[in-house]
């Protein structure tokens, strides 16, 4: 019965979000199409991105060293655009899988909600941030993703443990750091490889956390969402491809292709997320010097 409840309240509000997502569109339809990058090349790039997103491969990473080299989305509609392209592709996978792992429900909740709470408050004040700062935080945020990525290749993230509840301050733990997790969302550092190393390290079964990550976005994400909607600071052409052609790419990848060949993958993620982080950030510096720097005449 609460699982119903959980899955209703799932498709309730990625309902909104997307009634939300729809109404925008419609208002700026003349301009869509009119935003930069090749219509095939993005719909392809849609659909293999969310197929590879459902084996575990940060569909933020990857658009983070993607979106800048291809001049897609400006600095300042980045983080905008990671989150929103990303909800209803979420919100599919939630909803393929969330019913399969068992997990008490008090675990399941807190850092559901503490992770809404942090994506709800943040995105008033990313907008405000300026765009070499954003390129700064986000170099930051693929650093952060290479690093879990080498981590598990290593063998040096925790591995977790055997429970499938949380009590007392392991549970308040829980709550404030996903609650920090769904605030960072915002600027661009994935929540998916944050939640997961928390919850291994707080000792749950690597299958328990599973449902938390997915659980936690799929609330959290279009929270957040809805407001850069709300800030117009998004890019509605890639949001376009990926809510459709990337969510045929999680159905293909839950219904069809069972799994992938995802060490070699990775490889090939960690080289283009650590290219794309020094790229970034230099830029960013470089960018910071030419600005204090007075001009000679």
């Amino acid at each position: 019965m609460v699982l119903i409840v959980i899955l209703s309240l799932i498709v309730l509000v990625n309902g909104v979000f997307s009634v939300r997502l729809v109404r925008d569109m419609i208002k700026h339809k003349a301009e869509i199409m009119k935003e930069p990058g090749n219509n095939f090349v993005m719909a392809i790039y849609s659909f293999f991105l969310f197929l590879a997103s459902t084996f575990g491969i940060s569909d933020f990473a990857i658009s983070m060293a993607c979106y800048p080299k291809l001049k897609w989305v400006e600095a300042k509609k980045l983080p905008g655009t990671l989150n929103i392209q990303c909800t209803i592709p979420a919100a599919v996978m939630a909803l393929a899988y969330i019913n399969s792992i068992k997990i008490d429900l008090l675990t399941l909740i807190v850092p559901i909600v503490c992770q809404m709470l942090g994506s709800y408050l943040s995105p008033r004040y990313v907008v405000k941030l300026p765009a070499n700062t954003i390129k700064k935080v986000m170099s930051v945020g693929l650093f952060i993703s290479a690093g879990f990525i080498l981590a598990g290749k290593f063998g040096l993230m925790p591995s977790g443990g055997e429970a499938t509840q949380l009590t007392g301050i392991k549970l308040v733990i829980l709550g404030v750091c996903t609650f920090m997790w769904g605030a960072l969302n915002n600027i661009g550092i994935g929540s998916y490889s944050t939640t997961m190393a928390t919850a291994y390290a707080l000792g749950l079964n690597p299958a328990a956390a599973f449902p938390i990550m997915m659980g936690s976005s799929a609330f959290s994400v279009p929270i957040g969402s809805m407001q850069f909607i709300k800030l117009d600071s998004y890019n509605r052409k890639i949001t376009l491809f990926t809510s459709t052609l990337g969510v045929i790419g999680v159905l293909i990848a839950v219904f069809v292709v069972k799994s992938l060949d995802l060490a070699a993958l990775q490889w090939v993620v960690v080289v283009v997320i650590l290219y794309s982080a020094i790229s970034m950030l230099f830029g960013a510096l470089k960018e910071e010097k030419e600005v204090k720097e007075p001009v000679m005449e």
